[in-house]
């Protein structure tokens, strides 16, 4: 594993392999607080970020490391137009792995064609954000000790949330795993991701447009924002908006141990009355982001030592 660009490219086991990593992190910090000593992250964001790149850069700074980099296009030479393919050869010089964001899908894959470092795809597009999955992945394992036998709402925007994508894609992998795509008829769940990840492996789910009507199911909700801008009338936008806010009345018949997730950030998809409610993982679920990127980082780095 030279980059990391889809969460797919993880097998399973090295999916494992991180988590025990970032696992003993969490026990034991100062064993790692030098790991990364004389080594620096280019933090490439072309596009703006507050947790991704922070957490990006805080997983560097406490593994001993610095940072170098960028936080917008128009502060970068790709405001001169130079390509991807170059800015990734020339960051090589500099720094020892990067992670990068960008607008263009793709554009993290190319740049891990060129550069002769180890890259971190940040965020592409509507594409993949391979990190947030992992954060994901650890909030499960950390919230519900496991990862099989488990039923899973995704709830909002199904159709162009790639966060939604990438779990899906990711928990597809484990046995007993079951499926509630909780969505409006205008944002449900790309076709492919059922013809070419659910159906193939046989994996069970079912579609529902209301929320409270299949909350008493699930182990984990993992909310996403409803976005006015997808719908093609503001009348649709306006009937449908509110369906999918949760509130403390909707956890009413919730189950004790629910895992509330969220990749963030929210808008009010969320309401702050469930912040305090101990079924809420969301805030969790950043500082499991950062612990997965120091183990990421280790990693990628140790497979660019060999």
């Amino acid at each position: 594993m030279k980059s990391l660009i889809d969460i797919m490219e993880l097998s399973t086991a090295e999916i494992d392999e991180l988590i025990e990593t970032a696992l003993d992190i969490i026990a034991n910090p100062e064993k790692y607080s030098e790991k990364c000593k004389g080594k620096k992250l280019a933090s490439l964001f072309f596009e703006p970020s507050t947790r991704t790149r922070l957490s990006f850069e805080a997983a560097m700074y406490e593994l001993g490391g610095n940072v170098i980099g960028f936080s917008e296009a128009n502060s970068s030479s790709a405001a001169k137009g130079e390509s991807v393919a170059d800015t990734a050869r020339t960051v090589s010089c500099y720094a020892d792995i990067i992670a990068m964001r960008h607008p263009k899908e793709g554009a993290p894959y190319v740049a891990s064609l060129k550069a002769s470092i180890p890259v971190i795809n940040a965020g592409d597009g509507g594409h993949n954000h391979p990190t947030q999955t992992l954060a994901d992945l650890l909030t499960i394992r950390k919230e519900k000790g496991r990862f099989d036998n488990l039923t899973i709402g995704v709830c909002g925007d199904l159709k162009f949330g790639r966060t939604v994508h990438s779990l899906i894609g990711a928990m597809s992998r484990y046995s007993g795993v079951r499926f509630v795509l909780i969505s409006p008829e205008e944002l449900k769940v790309p076709e492919y991701i059922k013809t070419e990840i659910l159906d193939p492996k046989g994996i069970e789910y079912k579609e529902s447009a209301s929320l409270e009507a299949v909350m008493p199911e699930l182990d984990i909700l993992y909310m996403t924002r409803v976005q006015r801008e997808r719908f093609f009338n503001e009348a649709d936008y306006i009937r449908l908006k509110d369906t999918y806010i949760l509130t403390a009345e909707k956890l009413s018949g919730a189950k004790d141990d629910l895992c509330i997730m969220h990749p963030l950030p929210r808008v009010n998809e969320i309401s702050v009355n469930v912040d305090d409610d101990p079924r809420a993982c969301y805030f969790k679920q950043v500082l499991y982001g950062k612990y997965m990127r120091m183990a990421l980082i280790l990693k990628l780095l140790e497979e660019a030592a060999k």
